[in-house]
């Protein structure tokens, strides 16, 4: 998307969307646009229908943790305009344990987007007719990529020669962690190296 593009989308945006418009942003020749949960539903209809916009494809669904935001997701659409060859990135801000509409009678593959969403951020979405894990197991416990879930997770599963069955348990590890302190990885070498006798050149 080149800037004077960008400038008639944005007056375009304004106008259609009305309230519904937060703010619009260039960067790295890519267009984001940011708009209030509640309307989402509302916006991409018209990014869909508009003759100004015809972003008809629905590239993408995801999702971003921020756990010092009082928002503390944001969920990110990414819309193609096949016609005008231009992406679209939208943007709404989420707190914790708010739901967000479906847009799956905007664009049917939000389905599996969703269910995506909701296995590994935990972001609920309403009316969404089969909002079920897609990703992890069914008795998988929290969700994987939200910031304060724990690398090693909670369980582990594994066949069990007893029992004949898959099990679960808690998780066991057969060496502990390394403590990291972030500096540089020369550092705790250096004293070794000293020690190491010098060759004199021959």
């Amino acid at each position: 998307m080149d800037i004077k593009y960008f400038d008639q989308l944005t007056l375009v945006l304004k106008e259609i969307l009305g309230p519904d418009f937060i703010e619009i942003k260039y960067a790295l020749g890519e267009a984001t646009l940011t708009v209030y949960p509640a309307s989402i539903v509302r916006v991409l209809t018209i990014l869909n229908d508009h003759h100004k916009c015809k972003f008809k494809q629905l590239i993408d669904i995801t999702a971003v943790d921020y756990p010092s935001h009082a928002q503390r997701f944001e969920v990110v659409y990414h819309l193609l305009s096949l016609s005008e060859n231009v992406r679209l990135r939208i943007k709404i801000n989420v707190a914790e344990g708010v739901s967000v509409p479906t847009s799956i009678q905007v664009f049917s593959c939000a389905n599996w987007y969703e269910r995506e969403i909701w296995d590994l951020f935990g972001i609920a979405f309403m009316d969404h007719p089969d909002l079920r894990r897609i990703l992890t197991d069914y008795n998988f416990s929290g969700h994987p990529l939200r910031k304060d879930f724990p690398l090693t997770g909670y369980t582990q599963v594994r066949y069990c020669e007893k029992e004949g069955r898959v099990i679960y348990e808690p998780v066991y590890l057969q060496q502990e962690y390394r403590s990291f302190d972030f500096l540089s990885p020369w550092e705790g070498g250096a004293s070794k190296l000293e020690s190491v006798p010098k060759l004199e050149n021959v």
